[in-house]
């Protein structure tokens, strides 16, 4: 017998999903009333006064008025919030920092308001809701839920509240989920992360997990931990498993994996949160691409990719993207984010609704010899060639070698297996062709006898795993670059490479 709480979860799905639908069809007005209002209330902030906000009445006066920054070109402002300052690029100050570790700014303190904090919270549950109003499933609502996350323990800076946004979130989660949610507070709190997993697993197992959630490679570490202590597949020791949600990282190489440990097919959910906004999440099972959220508090910019490193760059706005481009998003936030460059790049697969994927970072990609290879193409060709092959990873990542001992540059792929490939040549002509096809550059260049095709490098079994304990960087919201520019990262994992 279905509990109330799943009973009365379909009528509630459908209420929000008119809701959503009321915006979701009428995008250029949505996005209209976010803009005007943005302004409106940042009128009289020091950034609002700064830069004229008000004489601006439309977006090419925001154009003129505002340029396009990163976190270090609005850090003169952001560094003002962070020492005490009130109204500077919201009104007051905001309720918390969402702290981040960014790779050229060191620690990255983003804003979060009164007015931006609920969209974070109501993106996940309305990412729920809209799969419940379009399956029916209601069965896991009553069953346990994990969602793998950094610790919620907060500190203060200078009278606001200072941590990582899973743990920020964490306070929020509602009421009536909070008995079905897990792991417990102080496990939660662990920081060391293996330590943490491990003490997730001893709360877990005597329990009826029906949800579970957090970054693919991280929740992959906890399945591997089950499978361990149990000897059984995780759907197994699982039977109320339904549902997995995730989100920071392509779920797809990832996937052969997951269903090899679950045992079984589980339905997914996928999010695009950020410290920055919940941008966008999966409203559709069968459909590509997550909806974009039009009526949270964002006004979004877009900049094609190929031409973002130009002198002045065209800055547009949804009512002119075009499917299959692949876009620098831009923001402007009712956390006091304006004209901010998040460092993603997306592409639409719909433009009614909008949909987008995440196609990979601005700054993550390989062009060291004028390929400009981005982080959707490795993964395409990647799942091209375990499709065929049957083979399945547990992570990799991709650099130049620009000066290999003998013969011509290339790029190498360091890929850590779970299945090998019975023709490891034959699995890297199969990523090179396809990249071939999806790269024209990168045809060329191989065609020219500029480069030689791709060389992987194997991967030692927890090899990346190891790679990110010795950086400090294991587990929580940190995520291995698919693509360097350089050979940093590639010049520390050859420690790990397999003989």
């Amino acid at each position: 017998m279905k509990s109330f709480k799943a009973l009365l979860a379909k009528p509630f799905a459908q209420y929000i999903q008119r809701k959503i639908s009321k915006w979701a069809n009428s995008p250029i007005e949505t996005q209209t009333k976010v803009f005007k209002n943005l302004i409106k209330e940042a009128t009289h902030t020091q950034f609002g006064q700064d830069h004229d906000f008000q004489h601006i009445q439309s977006h090419t006066d925001f154009i003129q008025c505002v340029p396009v920054r990163d976190y270090e070109g609005l850090r003169p402002y952001i560094d003002k919030v962070v020492a005490g300052e009130k109204d500077i690029l919201w009104k007051g100050k905001p309720m918390y920092f969402a702290k981040t570790s960014g790779t050229t700014s060191g620690a990255k303190y983003i804003p979060i308001t009164k007015q931006s904090m609920p969209t974070h919270v109501k993106a996940a549950r309305n990412a729920i809701l809209l799969y419940i109003a379009e399956t029916g499933n209601t069965e896991f609502v009553d069953g346990k839920m994990i969602f793998l996350q950094g610790s919620p323990e907060l500190q203060e800076k200078n009278g606001v509240k200072l941590g990582r946004l899973s743990g920020i979130v964490a306070h929020y989660v509602p009421g009536y989920l909070q008995k079905n949610r897990m792991p417990s507070w102080e496990t939660n709190c662990i920081d060391d992360w293996e330590t943490k997993v491990e003490a997730i697993v001893d709360e877990t197992l005597p329990e009826k997990m029906a949800i579970i959630s957090g970054i693919p490679s991280w929740v992959q570490m906890y399945f591997e931990r089950i499978v361990a202590r149990t000897g059984k597949k995780v759907g197994d020791v699982f039977p109320d498993f339904k549902l997995f949600i995730y989100g920071g990282v392509n779920f797809e190489p990832y996937r052969n994996k997951f269903e090899n440990l679950i045992g079984r097919k589980v339905d997914s959910i996928e999010l695009y949160p950020a410290s920055e906004g919940f941008f966008a999440f999966q409203d559709k099972q069968q459909d590509k691409g997550m909806l974009l959220q039009l009526d949270s508090g964002i006004f979004y910019e877009f900049i094609k990719a190929d031409e973002f490193f130009e002198e002045n760059p065209k800055r547009i706005t949804i009512k002119d993207v075009q499917l299959g481009v692949n876009y620098v998003m831009i923001i402007s936030t009712n956390a006091g984010l304006w004209g901010y460059n998040i460092g993603d790049t997306v592409e639409f697969t719909s433009l009614q609704p909008y949909r987008v994927i995440v196609s990979g970072r601005i700054k993550h990609f390989i062009s060291a010899f004028g390929e400009h290879v981005i982080g959707k193409e490795v993964e395409q060709a990647l799942n091209e060639a375990l499709q065929v092959s049957g083979a399945s990873i547990n992570e990799f990542t991709v650099a130049p070698q620009i000066n290999p001992s003998i013969g011509l540059p290339y790029h190498e792929w360091f890929i850590e297996f779970e299945t090998e490939p019975t023709d490891l040549k034959e699995f890297a002509a199969t990523i090179d062709q396809s990249l071939q096809r999806q790269n024209s550059y990168y045809f060329d260049l191989i065609e020219g006898k500029v480069l030689q095709p791709l060389k992987i490098t194997r991967v030692q079994k927890e090899g990346f795993q190891n790679y990110m304990r010795s950086i400090g960087k294991l587990g929580g919201q940190n995520k291995i670059p698919r693509l360097s520019n350089d050979r940093k990262i590639a010049e520390t994992l050859t420690n790990y490479k397999k003989a």
